[in-house]
């Protein structure tokens, strides 16, 4: 005769495994790592940006992985990462104010009279930008945990086309550090959402007093020239010639509409709403080109055209 095999609770069997600890631990480890980025990324950020540069540990919640990144919401920029030797996966979440505030700023705004952005889901190129924030905050990790490696950063998407994973991840005991950043008059928010079981783990070390990151200025370079070179999708808009209603309907494959122009053809060149170029619609060879002609601002103001 046998018996069946009792079930265990999976909260005392997540204890008893290491994956989920008691709150006070996870309070004083998610302390830590928030004291760890308090200290060191208003350097970071600061002699870049050369602007004042807040941060703070504002808390931290748990609950399951998963659950901790959708209670969020949207309008937010995430990226899956991981540390080897430490954790083979953890989230970091930015709001999106404030990777629209620091855009701005390296745009050329100064950030006393840039208004606190309203939160919306970020273009291609802020998603670029978010991807080197998320880095800089992860840059902090291996020195908070003692760890020699290098963090792997995923590429950041809005949190809105996040799809959870199907090997049980979502479902594990987690911590999320919670962040607050002052970046001129705009208040925002970043997160880092760790399993417990790694938090546990971990010796998390104080930051030594007076102790800073040293950061060079290469790292705005950096930014500046992500922006400068992220793709953005180009689209030309040709006049043509009206037509009734009643053309326009009975219109049929291998009709021909002439363009509204009889000299040079004018084309509107524009990106993500904004028109950029007046050109002229051309050939070049057995391609069909457009030729530049006037533009419809200066580079600064073109870069901000394209990325709002």
């Amino acid at each position: 005769m046998t018996s069946a095999m009792p079930k265990h609770d999976p909260i005392v069997l997540a204890r008893l495994t290491g994956q989920l600890g008691d709150r006070e631990t996870i309070s004083r480890r998610c302390a830590a790592l928030g004291e760890n980025f308090a200290a060191f990324l208003p350097d970071i950020l600061q002699r870049e940006f050369g602007f004042e540069v807040a941060i703070s540990y504002a808390g931290y919640e748990v609950g399951r992985y998963g659950q901790l990144v959708s209670d969020l919401g949207g309008a937010m920029a995430l990226a899956d990462c991981a540390l080897p030797q430490w954790s083979d996966h953890y989230a970091v979440i930015c709001d999106s104010p404030l990777i629209i505030t620091l855009v701005e700023n390296m745009l050329g705004a100064i950030s006393d009279s840039v208004e606190e952005p309203e939160p919306r889901p970020l273009s291609q190129i802020e998603l670029d930008v978010a991807a080197m924030v998320v880095d800089r905050i992860s840059s902090v990790l291996p020195k908070a945990v003692g760890n020699t490696s290098t963090p792997a950063i995923g590429a950041a998407h809005n949190v809105e086309s996040r799809r959870s994973p199907d090997d049980g991840s979502e479902d594990r005991f987690a911590a999320m550090v919670k962040m607050s950043v002052g970046v001129g008059p705009v208040l925002s928010s970043f997160f880092v959402v760790v399993p417990q079981g790694v938090l546990l783990k971990s010796a998390i070390a104080a930051p030594r007093q007076g102790e800073t990151t040293n950061t060079r200025r290469e790292w705005s370079d950096q930014l500046s020239e992500q922006v400068k070179r992220s793709k953005v999708k180009l689209e030309a808009r040709i006049r043509l010639e009206r037509q009734t209603l009643e053309t326009i309907a009975r219109l049929q494959a291998g009709d021909v509409i002439p363009f509204h122009d009889s000299g040079d053809v004018r084309v509107d060149v524009s990106a993500n709403g904004s028109k950029l170029y007046v050109c002229e619609f051309g050939r070049s060879g057995a391609r069909y080109t457009v030729r530049v002609k006037d533009t419809y601002g200066s580079e600064d103001e073109l870069l901000q055209h394209i990325v709002g």
